[in-house]
């Protein structure tokens, strides 16, 4: 498919017209070109600010860690990852929605862009009240199978302390996502570029704090036996309100019916990285597990968001639901032709990947500064994690490939289906290879430790 745009502009003296230009753009590849440096210089810079702002995010849970609430109550440590987690179930879902929306032309006619709105802020928070009652439980389960204890008042603080948390982040991160798509729409840049990584970013940080707050809130209280109750059931109570605010809009209705699975099961996967997060955090040889979590999760998970967003937007774009482009037939593609090939998709790709080391570096560099001291500054364990964040970013590239032909084959929008999935596993996976890269560093400190000893004692007379 050769894609022709056609710019004119005229020129007015009153009512009279005495000029106009025109500029012709071709593109052979089905979608108007796009450059490596259009793509790295809209990208870049909402993926620094981001890393700034997981970089507070992880300052942020390496403070409030040693706060009483969290000290007591254990599991709001295995609550963190699937809570922050909402930001790809739900807000960069929501803000590749709106992309896709915006770049398709479905929200440039004013009637229509308020059913937009107005309909996706209402998903999301049914979304968010169900998925934080659903993230508490399972830190819950997850924490009685390690520990075989239950205290009643503990379980009342952590789930309304999960739900006040998710409906409050969610409000906050949805309304921000409308304002950046339009705004963005009206300066000519692509929201697929920047909306999915600024709501990632502040997802961190504001999930976080309100997490913090709230339940240091709910624990000052505890004495109260009907605060918690109240503010779940009052939660409870306004879904049915979200719900018939939803239904104006078809497409989402459609949502609400059948896309819960998606989401909850990338809740899961992500409470499995809290599990690790909570086991590791307090021991001496995962120090610093708390502040790399958030950055290592972040980047992965905005990397592989906006490659998401993209690949769909190329596919509503020049498809149709259920049938793939044919250079996209197959289901399981080489890797090589996913980074090493001139399609707009793989050169997007190649762009992120390239990302990776130096962005990393320069959080990491932060964070010393910062914290000194306190934070590992190896050279072993530097090459680790710069090794562990291309592998995590390399893999669910990938996968984003794969996820979304896969999905688009079954007639299924991979906005609502495949971000919550790569998320999920980009939480799972980073604080995994995060762990494994402290207990290596830790392992070979210990090794050469012990060879300097026995050098000592077998020197010795």
């Amino acid at each position: 498919m050769v894609v022709t745009q056609l710019n004119l502009e005229f020129c007015f003296r009153g009512k009279k017209l005495r000029g106009f230009s025109c500029e012709l753009t071709r593109s052979p590849h089905g979608v108007l070109p796009e450059s490596f440096f259009t793509i790295m210089c809209q990208v870049v810079v909402p993926i620094l600010l981001s890393g700034l702002c997981m970089m507070a995010a992880g300052l942020v849970m390496n403070t409030v860690q040693h706060w009483p609430v969290f000290v007591e109550v254990k599991d709001l440590l295995t609550l963190v990852p699937p809570l922050v987690g909402l930001k790809g179930n739900l807000e960069m879902t929501l803000a590749s929605r709106l992309s896709t929306a915006a770049n398709t032309g479905q929200i440039d006619d004013p009637q229509e862009q308020h059913r937009v709105i107005s309909s996706n802020l209402a998903l999301i928070q049914v979304q968010a009240t169900v998925v934080g009652l659903l993230a508490a439980v399972a830190a819950l389960l997850l924490g009685v199978v390690s520990r075989e204890e239950v205290d009643v008042a503990k379980v009342e603080l952590l789930c309304a302390s999960s739900v006040l948390t998710a409906f409050l982040a969610a409000f906050a991160l949805g309304v921000l996502m409308i304002c950046i798509v339009i705004g963005a729409r009206k300066l000519g840049v692509n929201p697929d570029n920047i909306a999915t990584p600024i709501a990632a970013s502040l997802g961190d940080l504001i999930t976080l704090s309100i997490l913090a707050l709230v339940s240091s809130f709910f624990y000052r209280h505890k004495d109260n036996r009907y605060l918690t109750p109240l503010v779940c059931l009052s939660f409870a109570a306004l879904t049915p309100v979200w719900v018939l605010i939803a239904k104006q809009s078809p497409p989402i209705m459609k949502i609400l019916k059948f896309g819960w699975f998606p989401i909850i099961l990338a809740m899961v996967i992500s409470s499995f990285g809290g599990l690790i997060l909570s086991k590791t955090v307090s021991k001496q040889q995962y120090k610093g597990m708390a502040v790399f979590t958030p950055v290592i999760c972040g980047v992965g998970g905005n990397l592989v968001a906006i490659q998401t967003s993209r690949i769909s937007t190329y596919l509503h774009m020049w498809s149709a639901p259920g049938v793939l482009p044919l250079q996209m037939k197959k289901f399981w593609p080489n890797p090589c032709s996913t980074f090493c090939t001139s399609e707009i998709n793989s050169m997007s790709a190649r762009v992120l990947l390239m990302l990776v080391v130096p962005g990393h570096l320069i959080f990491f560099y932060i964070i010393y500064l910062v914290q000194g001291q306190s934070v590992i500054n190896s050279q072993t364990f530097v090459v680790l994690y710069l090794l562990a964040g291309l592998i995590q970013v390399t893999i669910l590239l990938y996968l984003a490939e794969v996820m979304v032909r896969l999905t688009w084959h079954q007639a299924m929008d991979p906005d609502n289906h495949c971000i919550p999935y790569l998320t999920g596993l980009g939480d799972l996976l980073g604080t995994s290879l995060l762990a494994l890269c402290f207990f290596t560093d830790w392992l070979l400190k210990s090794k050469a430790e012990l060879g300097d000893i026995s050098e000592l004692a077998s020197g010795s007379p």
